[in-house]
């Protein structure tokens, strides 16, 4: 396979299961993007072997086969699947750190033997791993405006709320894998437990004290977007209204989180594509200026 295969392969990855995060990667120069499909490619196949079972045996010596295989491919040897081909090509082709990517592994190996968290605390561990570092590898392919150290809390914070969102949203799901990422002190503050939620899960009834835990954990996981959102302006101009633009997406599942009454167990709360396009439609126009400069050298 070919390299420029490799990225179009990782390409339709993300077309087909990150609709949000894909179409704001049309907001990017178009140099840009197959970086980024690449980096959530190898997410996805990480994920997929943990959540869906796609490789047969065990999905721990799976991560453990899929570590090894990238380390190889970091080091020179022939990558064995196009997502690492293309991977690799990323990640020196942008020069990110390749420790992101272990880091990434050990957090999914965590959902192979955690099943709850006690504390935002206990969770922060699996937040960085899962999704912190994923800000830190988008860092070096989107630029900064000055030093990226100075940018990297901020990535870091955004990757994390992405992932607070998918929590609130996903809960459902999560549930039926065995997994509860809602931190067990935040609902029992609410007269909540597990039990709880799984009932209503079951059921499709949410009731009252259930609601009020997901509002407490919406407006939680909104104060990490605002912690997070100085940094959009850190990033290099051309980059910015991709980033701007997936914010609002993503923080738009909250809000629609909000609109349902905070029933997220009764059904799949998504942002609807009128609203998406809405969204990405203001960042398209901010871009302009990038994209006709580039065009016209």
């Amino acid at each position: 396979m070919t390299l420029d295969e490799a990225y179009r392969a990782c390409r339709r990855i993300n077309a087909r299961y990150g609709r949000t995060y894909f179409l704001a990667t049309r907001l990017l120069p178009a140099e840009s993007r197959p970086s980024v499909h690449a980096l959530y490619g190898f997410a996805r196949l990480a994920d997929e072997i943990v959540d869906n079972a796609v490789t047969p045996g065990d999905p721990a010596q799976a991560l453990n086969t899929l570590e090894k295989a990238m380390a190889e491919a970091f080091a020179g040897a022939p990558a064995p699947h196009p997502v690492l081909l293309a991977l690799t090509d990323t990640v020196r082709r942008h020069d990110i750190d390749e420790a992101l990517f272990t880091e990434f592994l050990a957090s999914m190996r965590m959902d192979l033997t955690v099943t709850g968290y006690a504390t935002f605390a206990d969770l922060a561990e699996y937040t960085h791993g899962s999704a912190g570092v994923i800000g830190l590898q988008m860092l070096p392919v989107l630029g900064t405006s000055g030093p990226r150290a100075e940018a990297a809390p901020y990535a870091a914070a955004l990757g994390e709320a992405f992932q607070l969102t998918n929590f609130l949203r996903d809960v459902g799901e999560d549930l039926d894998r065995g997994r509860l990422y809602l931190p067990g002190d935040e609902l029992a503050a609410f007269g909540v437990d597990r039990a709880m939620l799984e009932r209503a899960y079951r059921t499709g009834r949410t009731d009252r004290p259930v609601r009020r835990a997901f509002a407490h954990l919406v407006s939680y996981t909104q104060a990490v977007y605002r912690r997070a959102e100085p940094g959009i302006a850190l990033l290099a101009p051309r980059s910015r209204p991709c980033m701007a633009a997936a914010t609002a997406m993503y923080r738009g599942i909250l809000d629609e989180i909000a609109d349902a009454g905070y029933d997220v167990l009764g059904r799949r709360v998504v942002v609807p594509t009128h609203r998406r396009l809405r969204i990405a439609a203001p960042a398209l126009v901010r871009g302009l200026p990038f994209r006709v400069a580039r065009g016209s050298r």
